[in-house]
């Protein structure tokens, strides 16, 4: 990274993005955008706040909480919604930069992307600035008493661990700042991905916390909150980002509504999807209409329609104007003016309905239900492992997305002529049925209950999965089935992926003691470390945890197996170490667990009573079993396809060596052979 320099205060210095024409009307552009980010996130405050006057004595009735005051009950909902607003910015800003708006061909960030990271600076600074004012809000909302006396760190501090949300505040608010710090110091192209990853992570402690959390169905909620975050952020982000381009008069502002345009659609889709899914298992549907946190609901979802049919109008208008005429903003800044302020509304909304506690449950809970967010019918059958269904909003959306992206692109490839191995689409298609049963199937629904059964799906997600996908080569069917933007074009997704592929960080990753040392040791750091049994009890470690296993064994069976290009070469006899220097780790791990006297997470497994799993260190011998036992199918597997790559090599090499001998005549074979020849005279002149 290099320090940076706004753009706007002269011209380009050591690197730095160079400065637009017209200036002053930019200027005056600038200053009616930070008009209308002010007036938005001033109506998004002003609506929670009004939203949560409505139903906050109700809140604190149903909990039994004394109020703490004026200060929170309107403050916190305020600051909250300006926080989220703050996130949806920083989030979008960095979307631009990353995927809407073209680098400089040396990858320094165009003077429209490098405004666009630094308006994603300065807002995850406001983001952090609301997380730390949050802190001391959550705990006087959640002990009634008034904020006044929370602001004291000796009184504050340590209550901040055993309110969850307050916890979560605190984690976001560091998050935001090292977001913002990286916004600062980023001037090439290649930061703006990982700030972009950075700034969705910051998302997470919150989408994780919250009603959606907590009670029956929590893991449904939790997945669906978590598309939704991300969805609203994109698109709200997005528009705002765009808006303020064309209000500046950027370059490309025409490829950069058109890329958003595609992004949106996506996010209108999940969010529609994610807000129905949260909505069915947190209200029942007679209640929508006769309770206040279902009718609010029913207006965050007229306010969403109202949205999506203005994005539309914006499609039909904006778009092909700037086909037209990319100097043609006028359709986008009006269309685009009224959405970010009618987000600011809806956000304010969803704020508001955060703040409403939902329709109390029917029925009592039973301990799974309130630990795994579902029940259990009974002992892990082979009939329940397989057809006893959980669809996992995450992972089980992921495989399915994963094939038919796959499909789609073999597809294009088969359009135009061009063949496509059936083997490869066998393999991918086959890890992408891996991974909906390890998350989807009985064995997902299992797996958070039983630690032999959560060993199974690890196995099968960071030994199985892995390999199908590095078979299945979707980099390489990327590259050739999508256009290459050439010289004069705009660089696009075929682009990203050479970037990747060819960076410092993959280049550090694929390197083969770091690809081994990544893959084995979360083995022993999770189980051996501790990790497992402080977090059993956590859908987000799960979920982290389901994370780490997909990626770091495709990480290792990309470097050895896969047929993707990699940023290094490794040779033959590497990946053979890489194979065998790893087993005995992996057979030692699983002769360990079978070993342990001490049941891991057994404080949890006990807490949810299931009368059929009595013996939870015999449980745990049949996971480490598996651990020990899984590592011998991947092996066989890895090992027939280097022989399988290894022949395919040498026959290529074979064709290559034949058709040059073709060409020259067998050249090289008479060169050899003269040589020789020579050699053998003048060893017959010595001996005369």
């Amino acid at each position: 990274m290099s320090l940076s320099q706004d753009p706007s205060a002269g011209p380009a210095v050591d690197g730095a993005p160079p400065v637009e024409s017209g200036r002053s009307a930019s200027a005056g552009n600038a200053s009616s955008f930070g008009v209308l980010s002010v007036v938005a996130g001033a109506m998004a405050a002003m609506v929670a706040a009004l939203v949560v006057g409505l139903s906050a004595a109700q809140a604190l009735s149903l909990l039994g909480i004394p109020d703490p005051g004026p200060l929170t009950t309107y403050g916190l909902p305020a600051v909250r919604a300006v926080a989220d607003l703050a996130a949806a910015v920083t989030v979008g800003s960095l979307l631009f930069a990353a995927f809407l708006l073209p680098p400089r061909d040396s990858g320094l960030l165009e003077a429209g992307g490098y405004r666009a990271v630094r308006r994603a600076g300065d807002a995850a600074l406001v983001w952090a600035g609301c997380a730390v004012l949050l802190v001391p809000l959550t705990v006087s909302d959640t002990t009634g008493q008034s904020v006044s006396a929370m602001w004291r760190p000796e009184v504050l501090w340590p209550v901040i661990d055993q309110v969850e949300v307050a916890g979560a505040w605190r984690t976001t608010a560091l998050l935001a700042l090292i977001v913002a710090i990286g916004c600062r110091l980023a001037l090439r192209w290649g930061w703006t991905p990982l700030l972009l990853a950075g700034a969705l992570i910051t998302m997470m402690p919150l989408a994780l916390t919250g009603h959606s959390s907590s009670g029956g169905s929590h893991d449904v909620a939790t997945n669906s909150l978590i598309l939704h975050m991300v969805s609203a952020a994109v698109w709200v982000g997005g528009l705002v980002a765009v808006l303020a381009h064309a209000l500046r008069d950027g370059t490309d502002t025409d490829v950069a509504a058109r890329r958003f345009s595609i992004a949106a659609t996506v996010s209108i889709a999940v969010i529609a999807a994610s807000g129905v899914v949260n909505a069915w298992v947190r209200v029942p549907f007679a209640e929508l209409f006769t309770t206040t946190y279902g009718k609010l609901v029913l207006a965050k979802a007229a306010a969403l329609l109202i949205l999506g049919a203005l994005g539309y109008l914006q499609r039909r208008a904006a778009l092909p104007a700037l086909a037209a005429d990319p100097r043609d903003r006028g359709a986008l800044i009006r269309f685009a003016g009224v959405e970010m302020l009618l987000f600011a509304a809806t956000i304010g909304l969803a704020v508001g309905l955060g703040r409403t506690p939902p329709p109390p449950p029917t029925s009592i809970p039973t301990p799974v239900e309130v630990e795994l967010g579902y029940t259990l019918a009974g002992p892990p059958t082979m009939s329940r492992l397989l057809f006893d269904w959980r669809f996992d909003l995450i992972f089980g959306t992921l495989a399915i997305v994963l094939a038919v992206l796959y499909l789609l692109g073999v597809r294009r490839l088969r359009k135009r002529g061009d063949a496509w191995p059936v083997g490869r689409t066998i393999a991918w298609l086959s890890g992408c049925v891996v991974l909906l049963l390890a998350t989807s199937s009985g064995v997902g629904r299992y797996s958070p209950a039983m630690f032999s059964v959560h060993m199974g799906a690890h196995m099968a997600l960071s030994m199985l999965a892995p390999i199908l996908f590095a078979l299945g080569g979707a980099v390489t069917l990327a590259l050739r089935a999508l256009p290459p933007a050439g010289r004069e074009g705009v660089p696009g997704p075929r682009e990203w992926i050479l970037a990747a592929v060819h960076n410092p960080v993959s280049r550090f990753l694929t390197q083969p003691v770091v690809a081994s040392v990544i893959f084995v040791a979360g083995f022993y750091a999770l189980y051996l470390g501790g990790i497992f049994d402080a977090y059993v009890d956590s859908h987000a470690a799960h979920l982290m945890m389901n994370t780490h296993f997909l990626l770091s064994g495709y990480l290792f069976y990309w470097v050895v197996i896969g047929i993707d290009p990699k940023p290094r070469e490794v040779a033959p006899l590497t990946k053979l170490a890489m194979v065998f220097g790893t087993l005995p780790f992996h057979a030692f791990f699983g002769i360990a667990l079978m070993s342990m006297t001490t049941v891991l997470g057994g404080w949890f497994y006990r807490t949810l009573g299931l009368g059929w799993n009595i013996d939870l260190l015999a449980d745990q011998r049949n996971g480490g079993s598996f651990a020990w036992a899984s590592g011998e199918v991947p092996l066989v597997v890895v090992m027939l396809a280097l022989l399988i790559q290894w022949s395919r090599s040498d026959r290529r090499l074979a064709k290559r060596t034949d058709r040059a001998a073709d060409r020259d005549n067998d050249a090289d074979l008479t060169a050899y052979n003269a040589m020789y020849a020579e050699l053998a005279r003048r060893d017959g002149e010595v001996r005369r």
